[in-house]
């Protein structure tokens, strides 16, 4: 896989997985936190930031989404790169371009960064506009600077809710954010099925849970239904078959696809999804996983439906009551 090393852009330089045929994660870089405190070093001032996102990846979706529900699109600006991903990694083009320095590539963004810098290019990036570096390229931890730093309409992170929601989300990281990745990247049939039995047994679990409740923590939507949401919307069109997690359809489990349908109708969110940025990116930029690059014309899916999660009761701020929006870019 494509990385920087030392400044160098190099197209076999990582390898994705291990000598198990396991997927490898490589961790984020970039590490450090916006406060809301003007002497910090990061201060949490409106306009000083932008986020570069895919439309196609869920970790930079998933920020995409609090930036979103919070209302903070004023107080942080935001930018889309290229959905498919070739040899040079995530591009900037005519269509979407760079709008802070007009760069081609990704990587010229990290490189003015680090000049020697040494790792993955990948989305989400937070971008100090004043000091002119990333802040951060992890996306939970830029989903709980935009949480607990800046003023927003909604409350992720509630009081009373924050040990059981930090839960949720590490519960949900491996067997099903990162467990679909498993199973698509897995080198061997062993590391596959391993990964596939860890996605379904967690989406069993879940589905089980949501029986009972409106959202993965209770009565309120937090971080961990944002993360969530991030792998369900995609799962249909890309894990299910590109990655072969194709024992179950998220569509065939009643409350996992209703709770899918409720997130995404909620005020705001249809327009961070962009299902045809989704489908693109997995089929034309997985080479090894799909050498002719075809992209599917199905499924059918839509999240606009009905769906029945009013049986349940929700907590739900006013600013996510309502009407959802029209999906966008």
């Amino acid at each position: 896989m494509n990385m920087l090393v030392d400044g160098e852009w190099r197209t076999d330089a990582y390898q994705t997985t291990n000598e198990a045929g396991e997927f490898d994660r490589q961790e984020t870089s970039f590490r450090d936190w916006i406060q809301d405190n003007p002497d910090a070093e990061y201060p949490a001032e409106s306009g000083r930031y932008h986020v570069y996102i895919s439309r196609a990846c869920p970790w930079a979706h998933r920020v995409a989404m609090t930036r979103r529900l919070k209302g903070l699109e004023d107080d942080i600006s935001l930018s889309i790169v290229e959905p498919v991903r070739h040899d040079d990694g995530w591009e900037f083009s005519e269509e979407y371009p760079d709008p802070l320095y007009g760069e081609d590539y990704l990587r010229d963004i990290y490189s003015r960064a680090d000049s020697e810098f040494t790792g993955r290019v990948t989305v989400p990036v937070l971008w100090d506009k004043e000091g002119e570096t990333i802040v951060n390229n992890e996306s939970r931890e830029i989903m709980r600077m935009l949480e607990t730093e800046f003023e927003g309409d909604v409350d992720l992170w509630p009081a009373g809710y924050r040990e059981d929601v930090d839960e949720a989300i590490d519960e949900i990281y491996d067997p099903i954010n990162n467990g679909v990745y498993r199973a698509g990247f897995a080198d061997t049939q062993a590391a596959y099925e391993t990964a596939v039995d860890d996605v379904f047994d967690a989406l069993d679990h879940w589905e089980s849970v949501l029986d009972d409740q409106r959202f993965l923590v209770g009565e309120v939507l937090t971080e961990a239904d944002i993360a969530m949401f991030a792998t369900l919307i995609r799962f249909d069109h890309v894990y299910h078959t590109h990655f072969k997690c194709n024992r179950r359809a998220i569509h065939e489990y009643p409350n996992l696809w209703n709770y899918t349908k409720e997130l995404y109708q909620l005020p705001g969110v249809a327009e961070t999804v962009n299902v045809d940025h989704i489908t693109r990116h997995y089929y034309m930029s997985h080479g090894d996983v799909n050498p002719k690059r075809l992209v599917p014309t199905g499924p059918d899916i839509d999240f606009s439906e009905p769906h029945d999660r009013d049986r349940l009761p929700a907590d739900l701020p006013p600013a996510l009551q309502g009407a959802a929006a029209v999906a966008d870019d």
